[in-house]
């Protein structure tokens, strides 16, 4: 009798082991499979909605920028800013990257565009209050040239970037990687540039 009792008891145990060992094995799947999916549909996300610069961890999720892009008025005399919001950026170098890109693409106004649509923007980066700004060759190529829309194209650039970014206090500008004399032989950019808010008007009608 007592022989029967403990083979019934170590049937219901080995039952019960088994039992449990299906249980957290069907756990374990069933965790597996949420944590594809998950992995899965986060992926798809990032897919459809990229940010602005190819980055997650730039951006800052939610928040807008307002900032002032300094385009040229029809005479290339003055700069004359237009207010526009950009997806706002945790590091300087993703911001003035932002920007760059935007004045690339050109005014919404009838304000005059200071670079040509076709322009490479190939880096940006920001050292010692410095932003080192890296085009292709093609902005000399397709740079209209004179010496008044050499300045507002240089300009443009500069102020547009000193004044939404404050950490940054010159623009340096480069091309292919490299620093160059001149864009189209009328200014000097071997130099890094500060801002010059001379030749900023701020009522435009």
């Amino acid at each position: 009798m007592g022989s029967k009792k403990k083979t019934k008891s170590r049937q219901i145990k080995a039952k019960k082991k088994k039992k449990n060992t299906r249980v957290f094995y069907l756990s374990l799947i069933v965790l597996v499979g949420v944590g594809f999916l998950l992995f899965f549909f986060l992926s798809l996300f990032d897919y459809m909605y990229p940010p602005a610069d190819g980055t997650s961890s730039s951006v800052v999720t939610g928040e807008k920028q307002k900032v002032r892009l300094y385009f040229s008025d029809l005479n290339e005399r003055f700069l004359i800013p237009e207010e526009r919001y950009i997806t706002k950026r945790k590091a300087p170098d993703d911001t003035v990257r932002a920007l760059v890109e935007a004045l690339i693409e050109g005014p919404h106004t009838d304000l005059v565009e200071t670079f040509p649509k076709e322009t490479d923007l190939r880096g940006v980066a920001v050292k010692n209050g410095v932003a080192y700004i890296d085009f292709g060759r093609n902005l000399i190529d397709l740079h209209p040239g004179g010496s008044a829309s050499e300045m507002m194209t240089i300009y443009s650039l500069t102020n547009t970037v000193t004044i939404n970014v404050p950490s940054v206090k010159k623009v340096t500008i480069l091309i292919d990687g490299n620093g160059v004399e001149t864009v189209k032989g009328h200014i000097d950019t071997s130099r890094p540039f500060e801002v010059n808010r001379e030749i900023i008007v701020e009522n435009h009608s």
